[in-house]
């Protein structure tokens, strides 16, 4: 392919016409025509000729999914992160209960509590009094 673009190369030294410079383009067009509509076995046995860009091609696809799909790879590393956030979240909630479950056994023996508690949970009231129940469906 080289040895028919050198042949049909402008001679630089004077200038050139027009039609010279036309019957170069469409040369030039016709040579790379050619060159896209390469049999597929001239493709194949480039590749069969050097074996080591196969190797590395294959080394770099192996290197991409091991990074990847690992143990310890990138997408177990954000489902790790995606976890530990939730974890956190959940970890905040819950000594947020254990502070507030805290206070109430701390606060257990007053008697405003022991009152607030036997009429919520118990239905107790005092004498004189009317209760009404509301329960939720």
């Amino acid at each position: 392919l080289l040895e028919v673009l050198n042949s049909k190369r402008l001679d630089i030294t004077r200038m050139p016409t027009y039609d010279e410079v036309e019957r170069y383009n469409v040369m030039e067009r016709k040579t790379l025509a050619e060159v896209r509509e390469l049999p597929r076995e001239t493709v194949l046995a480039h590749t069969h000729a050097n074996p080591k860009k196969i190797l590395f091609f294959v080394g770099v696809l192996y290197f991409i999914f091991w990074i990847l799909f690992d143990d310890f790879g990138l997408l177990k590393r954000i489902r790790m992160e995606a976890d530990h956030v939730m974890l956190l979240d959940r970890q905040k909630v819950e000594q947020k209960k254990i502070i507030d479950n805290e206070l109430r056994i701390k606060h257990a023996r007053d008697p405003d509590s022991i009152e607030k508690a036997a009429r919520e949970r118990y239905n107790f009231r005092k004498p004189g009094e009317t209760l009404f129940i509301i329960r939720e469906k």
